[in-house]
């Protein structure tokens, strides 16, 4: 009796421990905080294409799962793990490969449209989107295959990321800072520090430091005040501890074999600044386009805007293969590596610029002036959100972008400021003191503007003046032509417009040969009589210096004659909009007058 028992004893406590062996075992598997909803979730519960995209049914999804998915975001201090998507080779993740994730709106319950709309008015993208995406998104290798031959033995330097970010969405922050270290040699990568320039978002505060506690190599120093990019990149480049400075932007992703490119050239010479390829992250799908073979290097305009352009064919005879470096005149600014030594030896950033804006230029003329060399590595590609409009507050009363760029002209434009002063209308306001730049310019003996259009640049183009510039005024009412004359808005009509004397879309140019025109945009008619009285027929078209449709004369009688349809430019009844009518001097809306005319 006794045996029996030991034995009914001896059953029941293995199987009270088996019972708690199993109970642990589910309780671990389904409180991992690794495991991802989104991860886990098959094809046919969301109604995605397996194609060319991601085109997500938000009605189907579970809607205890959904409510997951954005606590993470709504409520970031609940997130503990640097890891929140363990099967990184799961097809079913949104965007993966870089797919586009497309959200059909008429689908959303009214919350969720809510969030939609708001992720998209505070942010300038589609945050929406954007939190479906994990933070470790899997992304193809397009590098060329000259690229992916390239071996970078024993690299002597190391990099320190400088990343600054103002009110930046936490997925496209996180996503940004996980990309970097997933993507980057160890051995390379010596840290990333995040500069907060002052964000007010609760989930940039304890919640992201929590966060970033879990990754050793991540610090953050935050601004007591908004101090905007420029001063915030001076405030994380002094704490950097490596060899190289890397500038990136806040909500980018890296691709794979992007360091090395970067940093290779500056090993063989520090005086070397290198960008890499800037991909594009789509705003609205977050699909990410792999820029092809063609490299596009950057320049400006005389409004001292900075724009992208074909590597030109004097570049490319020097080019003996597709990995080859391509020499920039300028670059975009948000993405580049630089020596640290030779970033304060060449002067840093000018701590006087607010916000954003004209930086970018400002460091492009510093480098190629003062003996320099910018490149774009087709080697290295970094993806980049590209905004439709800035979602931050400027400084109240203060042009930022035109301060800046006064400045630039003022110590690195010699003679040629005339020209960007001229698209001002000579309005330069408050810009400052450069006194010290222009000493930091003597100090460092630096080349010429003129020096720069001929041998960095020679395919800007010389404004002239010609017969007439600034803005063009309608005698009748106090209202102004005015047109966006950037390629991108080509084929797009010029408007009537309340003058506002400040140029920008109002300056205008009479050449000697007739064309109305800014930079390689001009005014164009070519409907001939059948146009007559109709709104919005003078378009922005690509100056094809063949006059003819191009070609207007301003007589004596202050009228915009068209010699190719025998009709004069005249402002609507409703001032809005541009039309030809028969030239006739009883009507005042159809004189116009430079505010600077040659004599």
């Amino acid at each position: 009796m006794y045996i029996s028992f030991r034995r009914h004893l001896y059953q029941t406590t293995l199987y009270i421990a088996i019972v708690w062996l199993f109970t642990i075992i589910i309780l671990f598997y389904f409180n991992d905080p690794k495991r991802n909803p989104i991860d886990k979730q098959p094809f046919e519960d969301l109604n995605i294409k397996q194609h060319d995209e991601n085109r997500l049914d938000i009605k189907l999804i579970n809607q205890s799962q959904h409510e997951e998915i954005h606590n993470i975001f709504d409520e970031p201090k609940q997130v503990v793990a640097p890891v929140i998507d363990d099967n990184k080779n799961n097809p079913n993740r949104y965007g993966d490969m870089g797919k586009p994730v497309i959200i059909d709106k008429n689908k959303l319950s009214p919350s969720e449209l809510k969030k939609y709309d708001e992720g998209l008015e505070n942010n300038a993208f589609n945050a929406y989107v954007s939190d479906l995406i994990p933070f470790h998104r899997n992304l193809p290798d397009e590098r060329h295959p000259d690229c992916r031959k390239l071996e970078y033995k024993a690299l002597s330097i190391t990099a320190s990321v400088v990343m600054c970010f103002h009110n930046e969405a936490w997925t496209t922050l996180l996503r940004s800072i996980h990309s970097v270290i997933d993507r980057s040699p160890p051995h390379l990568l010596k840290e990333i520090i995040l500069v907060d320039d002052f964000s007010d978002m609760s989930h940039l505060q304890k919640p992201l430091d929590d966060y970033i506690e879990t990754l050793k190599i991540v610090s953050i120093v935050r601004q007591p005040r908004r101090e905007g990019l420029i001063r915030s990149r001076l405030a994380g480049a002094v704490l950097v501890k490596s060899d190289t400075i890397v500038f990136l932007d806040s909500h980018i992703e890296v691709t794979e074999g992007w360091l090395e490119p970067l940093l290779d050239p500056i090993a063989k010479n520090r005086t070397i600044v290198v960008v890499p390829v800037i991909d594009t992250i789509d705003a609205t799908t977050f699909a990410f386009t792999f820029i092809s073979e063609t490299i596009y290097v950057g320049g400006f305009d005389w409004n001292l805007q900075f724009n992208w352009h074909i590597l030109p064919k004097r570049e490319q005879s020097t080019r003996n293969s597709s990995a080859d470096l391509a020499r920039t005149p300028t670059m975009a600014g948000g993405l580049f590596a630089i020596s640290k030594s030779y970033f304060y030896d060449l002067g840093s950033y000018d701590d006087a610029m607010d916000i954003w804006g004209g930086e970018n230029l400002e460091i492009s003329f510093r480098i190629w002036m003062c003996g320099g060399t910018l490149v774009i590595s087709p080697c290295s590609h970094v993806g980049h959100v590209f905004r439709p409009k800035s979602p931050y507050k400027w400084l109240p009363g203060v042009n930022a972008v035109k301060k800046n760029c006064v400045r630039v002209a003022e110590v690195w434009l010699d003679e040629y400021k005339k020209y960007y002063y001229a698209r001002l209308n000579y309005k330069l306001e408050d810009y400052g003191d450069v006194s010290s730049r222009k000493a930091l310019r003597e100090r460092l003996k630096c080349k010429s503007f003129k020096w720069y259009l001929t041998e960095i640049y020679p395919e800007l183009t010389i404004p002239e003046f010609g017969i007439a510039a600034g803005d063009i005024r309608n005698l009748a009412v106090h209202y102004c032509v005015d047109a966006n004359a950037e390629s991108k808005n080509f084929q797009k009509p010029a408007i009537g417009y309340e003058c506002h004397e400040q140029g920008g879309n109002q300056f205008f140019t009479l050449s000697k040969t007739g064309q109305i025109h800014r930079d390689g945009g001009c005014l164009d008619y070519r409907d001939g009589k059948e146009g007559i009285n109709k709104n919005d027929r003078i378009l922005v078209l690509l100056c094809h210096d063949q006059n003819g449709t191009q070609s207007w004369i301003y007589n004596k009688n202050d009228q915009l004659y068209h010699p190719e349809s025998s009709l004069c430019m005249t402002l609507s009844d409703d001032y809005q909009h541009l039309q030809m009518q028969i030239c006739n001097l009883d009507i005042a809306r159809q004189r116009w007058i430079w505010s600077r005319q040659s004599h």
